[in-house]
């Protein structure tokens, strides 16, 4: 469902997504590299190490007890050798997706919840690009579009507080999915304006459309279906409800992967490993 916007609203829209602040030239540096396929880990980390911050939080991850190591990592070249490039790649991009976040807004939309079900849902989306599209799709696309398909819903309660505060209450009232309700009172929807965001960021054509359809039925690829999954298995692993709704389109679009909802969450088994994978990050990202 999507209306013409009027010119005073496409303009405050344009506006917003300008005003959002740049993801870091260092994240945009490692997933160019991670296209080259002669890049090697060691390309990767001299980038990270370059941003201090990065590193320490990058690092303090790596020493929680989630990862259970035998003794504390005290280099990110260590650090490659027990989890791996791809770990260390995707907290990089976790964390500075996290740093660019405000820290409170009018709207009243919960950051809290809304960061850790996009947390959960990145790690479910690779997972299962991992597992039943290897070859086809690359696990860090899924992972990126996760993060990042609701960004929309950052940049309207940052920059449109009040209608997306009313957007908000008229889903709670009705029980209209969320961005049904942001096209009714807005004209536009949050998968619209994250996909603003993520293309003036410069991610890769595939990213921005698969956030932009990842509520249309239609829409009908690898990319968006692992997202489609990831993001109504993470709602199901998690008691985050940023409304009463559902935000997410009916079952039935996973064609291609061949799995639904249902059979998708029982072969991925335990998804408390995806909540405190989550969790962990939130906490690096805050101390």
């Amino acid at each position: 469902m999507q209306t013409t916007l009027s010119p005073e609203t496409n303009k405050r829209l344009e506006s917003a997504v300008e005003r959002m602040p740049a993801f870091p030239k260092s994240v945009q540096k490692i997933l160019e590299l991670s296209r080259n396929m002669n890049c090697t880990p060691k390309e990767i980390i001299e980038v990270i190490e370059k941003d201090p911050v990065m590193s320490i939080k990058v690092l303090k991850v790596i020493n929680s007890a989630y990862f259970s190591l035998p003794y504390k990592i005290t280099s990110l070249d260590r650090a490659v050798v027990y989890i791996g490039i791809n770990t260390i790649k995707n907290l990089a991009l976790s964390l500075a997706a996290v740093g660019i976040l405000p820290s409170k807004n009018e709207a009243g939309f919960d950051m809290d919840d809304y960061l850790q079900h996009s947390l959960i849902t990145a790690g479910i989306a690779r997972q299962l690009a991992h597992r039943y599209a290897a070859g086809d799709i690359d696990p860090m696309d899924c992972y990126i579009v996760a993060l990042l398909h609701d960004f929309g819903k950052v940049v309207l309660a940052q920059f449109m507080p009040e209608e997306f505060k009313a957007a908000m209450k008229l889903s709670n009232d009705t029980g209209k999915p969320l961005y049904l309700a942001e096209t009714l009172v807005l004209g536009v929807n949050h998968a619209v304006v994250g996909a603003m965001l993520v293309k003036r960021w410069n991610f890769s054509d595939d990213v921005v459309e698969a956030i932009r359809t990842h509520h249309e039925q239609s829409a009908e690829n690898l990319l968006t279906e692992c997202l489609y999954l990831a993001d109504r298995i993470a709602k199901n692993a998690s008691e985050v409800k940023i409304t009463k709704a559902t935000d997410t389109p009916p079952q039935g679009k996973a064609k291609r992967l061949g799995l639904t909802v249902e059979r998708a969450t029982a072969l991925l088994g335990d998804l408390d490993v995806f909540v405190k994978e989550a969790e962990i990050v939130l906490q690096a990202s805050v101390e």
